[in-house]
């Protein structure tokens, strides 16, 4: 009998597996996801039609798609991590030559009922064939050379790809959770060692080459850079969305002005105030208490995925759940360091509360993999 037979026969089945089912963490994703469409109503200057009524739909079907992946073996999910991978990257291509452009970017598949950004279903995609193939790896093997090749191609071509549409923070999380689907699976820290070494000269080069034929950042990345080590001296222009961002969490002080009391959002002051920066508005209306219990709910996710990861002896599952965790670790993150200035601005919304259908339904869908491999794991 095989080690999948095993495991697949000493896990919950039928009606039981309502019962394993990681209640707290399902409870965590709603409150997040309510305190969203608080926001989004709140932007629309309370206008439930605008965005927050069509995020509460689809929250609905991708909770609905949580449970039911939650349900499926995790012995299934990991036989389709490689079909998934390549459909991701078909999908890339797809965009490539035939997406739509918006903002000066083509990332999207118009499919009537949804704008899909293939590049979030590579998020998940990529830990899912990482973990699959550290799970197939002899552990002995890991750190050897000819066996990092692989790896490192499944996260080279999505992040080239994803960085022609441009957009640099999606290719920025590819790399940092595929990193960390490689760390936790035992590769020796002398490779990472070399690759922080790498991105020193990286950077050193990007810098280098602005103004010649071989620059590796388009000339509004480069803006974005300039805009993050001094806002000051573009702020009616590439600085405007960090200004006015600051302003807004600033104003907010301790416990905020009030709920629909955003001067800066209602007075339209600031930019893509529900999306990417939907945290500014949250922190002028609730304050530094609104934006610290908004982290804090964050950082519990985060706690019970590494818990579940850890009990897991299914090797694919925990790192499954590691890289997951990871990625959405690096998705709020980055976010909120961006908006608070701290980070360049690169376009990551924040998850669960920014408005956006692909990034809700495939982060819902990525939970619905780690509640399965909590609920099938050997007992």
């Amino acid at each position: 009998m095989s080690y999948l037979e095993r495991n697949l026969k000493s896990t919950p089945r039928g009606l039981g597996k309502v019962l394993y089912f990681h209640w707290p963490l399902a409870i965590l994703i709603a409150t997040i996801s309510g305190v969203g469409f608080l926001m989004l109503y709140s932007v629309a200057g309370g206008n439930i039609l605008a965005w927050a009524q069509p995020q509460m739909y689809r929250f609905v079907v991708g909770f609905v798609m949580m449970f039911i992946i939650a349900m499926i073996p995790i012995v299934f999910w990991q036989r389709m991590a490689i079909f998934a991978y390549l459909f991701a990257i078909a999908l890339l291509l797809v965009v490539e030559f035939f997406g739509d452009v918006g903002g000066g970017a083509q990332r999207w598949i118009d499919l009537g009922f949804i704008r899909l950004q293939p590049s979030e279903l590579m998020k998940i995609a990529l830990v899912m064939v990482l973990a699959s193939y550290y799970d197939w790896l002899d552990e002995s093997q890991v750190s050897k050379p000819q066996w990092l090749l692989l790896p490192l191609a499944l996260i080279v071509i999505p992040t080239a790809l994803v960085l022609k549409q441009p957009d640099l923070g999606t290719a920025m999380l590819l790399v940092a959770g595929g990193g960390v689907v490689i760390f936790a699976a035992g590769v020796s820290l002398w490779y990472f060692a070399a690759l922080l070494a790498s991105l020193v000269g990286l950077v050193a080069a990007v810098f280098y080459t602005r103004g010649t034929e071989f620059e590796l950042l388009n000339d509004y990345q480069y803006r974005r850079i300039e805009t993050f080590l001094d806002p000051s001296i573009s702020p009616y222009a590439d600085g405007y969305h960090i200004t006015q961002s600051k302003i807004s969490l600033g104003s907010g002080g301790y416990a905020g002005r009030g709920f629909m009391e955003g001067t800066q959002s209602r007075g339209n002051f600031l930019p893509e105030k529900h999306t990417d920066f939907i945290f500014a508005t949250l922190g002028e209306e609730f304050g530094f208490l609104g934006g610290i219990t908004l982290l804090g709910m964050y950082m519990l996710i985060i706690a019970f995925c590494m818990i579940s990861a850890m009990r897991n002896k299914n090797r694919f599952a925990s790192l499954l759940t590691i890289g997951i965790a990871a990625t959405f670790f690096f998705y709020f993150s980055v976010n909120m360091l961006m908006v608070m200035g701290f980070a360049p601005v690169v376009g990551v919304p924040l998850p669960l509360v920014s408005y956006g259908g692909s990034a809700m339904m495939v982060l819902l869908g990525a939970f619905g993999l780690i509640q399965s491999a909590h609920i099938h794991r050997p007992r």
